[in-house]
C-alpha cells in the first residue's frame, strides 16, 4: 500500500509536468494544424539557457523565467512568419524534424554533449507524508505546471487575444470578416506555445540531467499525450498527462520502469484504435 501511495503520489506531480510540457504541442496543432515534433529540442534549448544563465550569473533557475519566456514567445513568432506560415501537417514534420536537429547540433557544438545539470539547495530536499515522500523539485515543477496551464487558460478563455485566437482556429475566413488579423493572432498563438517550452524548460534543467540529444526521449511520450487527450485541445491534454502519469508512477512502483515508459504507446494504440478524436477531444469550438 506505502508503494501503491508512493507511486499515486509521484504519478500525480510528474503528471502536472507532462501537461506543461505538451501544452505547447497543443496549441501549435490547434491554431496551425502543425505538428511541431522541435517543441521537446525547444525545451532543453530552454533548459541549457537556464543552466548558462545560472552558472554565468548566479541567477536561480526560475528567476530565469522573465528572461527566457519573453525571448522564446519573440521566437515563435519569428518562427511562424518566417518558416512555419502556410506549410501543410506533412511538410511541417519534416521541417520541424530538420529544425530539431539544428537545436540539437547547436548545442552539442556549444556545450559538447556532456550532461549539464542545475543543482539548488532547496530542490534536493523531500517532504514527508507519513510514509510517502515527494521530492521538493517536483512539488516545485507541480505548481509551475498549474499556475502556468492557468494562466493559459486564463488568456485563452478570458482576453479578447484568447477569443481572436478560437476565432481563427475555429473559421478563419469569418474572423477575417469580421476584423480579426489572423496571421497575426496565428503567430502571436504560436509565440505563447513556444513561451511555455522556455517554462518547460526551466523546470526540466531543475528535475533531470540533460544533454543535446535529450529531446528525443520525450517527443514520443508528448506526441502520445496529446493524441489521448485529443489533437489541438489544451485541456484534454492536461487531463490525459494527469492519467499517463499516475498510471505511470503506479507501473513504476509495481511493475518496473520499462512497463512505465510502454504504459504511453499501449494508450496511444488503443486510443488510435477506439476513439481516434482522443478521450477529451471534441469539436473545434470546445477544443480550448
Amino acid at each position: 500500500m506505502t508503494l501503491l501511495l508512493q507511486g499515486l503520489a509521484l504519478g500525480l506531480l510528474t503528471g502536472g509536468l507532462y501537461a506543461l510540457l505538451a501544452a505547447g504541442l497543443s496549441l501549435y496543432f490547434g491554431v496551425m494544424r502543425v505538428v511541431m515534433v522541435a517543441h521537446p529540442a525547444f525545451l532543453f534549448l530552454a533548459a541549457y539557457l537556464t543552466y548558462s544563465l545560472h552558472t554565468g550569473f548566479g541567477l536561480d533557475p526560475l528567476a530565469t523565467m522573465p528572461i527566457t519566456v519573453p525571448l522564446f514567445f519573440g521566437l515563435g513568432v519569428l518562427l511562424q512568419r518566417v518558416i512555419i506560415r502556410g506549410l501543410d501537417p506533412m511538410m511541417s514534420v519534416l521541417l520541424t524534424f530538420g529544425l530539431a536537429l539544428t537545436v540539437e547540433g547547436l548545442l552539442g557544438t556549444i556545450y559538447t554533449g556532456s550532461y549539464k545539470s542545475v543543482s539548488m539547495d532547496y530542490a534536493t530536499r523531500s517532504l514527508s507524508l507519513g510514509e510517502v515522500h515527494l521530492p521538493y523539485d517536483k512539488i516545485i515543477a507541480f505548481w509551475i505546471a498549474v499556475i502556468t496551464l492557468t494562466a493559459l487558460f486564463a488568456l485563452l478563455v478570458k482576453s479578447r487575444f484568447g477569443r481572436a485566437l478560437r476565432a481563427t482556429v475555429q473559421h478563419p475566413e469569418a474572423a477575417r470578416l469580421v476584423g480579426v488579423r489572423t496571421e497575426r493572432v496565428a503567430g502571436y498563438g504560436f509565440g505563447v506555445g513556444l513561451a511555455t517550452a522556455a517554462v518547460g524548460g526551466t523546470v526540466l534543467a531543475l528535475v533531470t540531467p540533460f544533454f543535446p540529444a535529450s529531446h528525443w526521449a520525450w517527443i514520443g511520450k508528448l506526441m502520445a499525450i496529446i493524441v489521448v487527450g485529443g489533437l489541438g485541445s489544451v485541456l484534454g491534454a492536461a487531463l490525459a498527462a494527469i492519467l499517463l502519469g499516475v498510471v505511470e508512477g503506479l507501473v513504476l512502483v509495481t511493475v518496473d520502469a520499462t512497463w512505465a515508459t510502454l504504459m504511453f504507446y499501449a494508450f496511444l494504440l488503443v486510443t488510435l484504435l477506439l476513439r481516434p478524436q482522443g478521450l477529451f477531444g471534441g469539436r473545434l469550438a470546445h477544443r480550448f
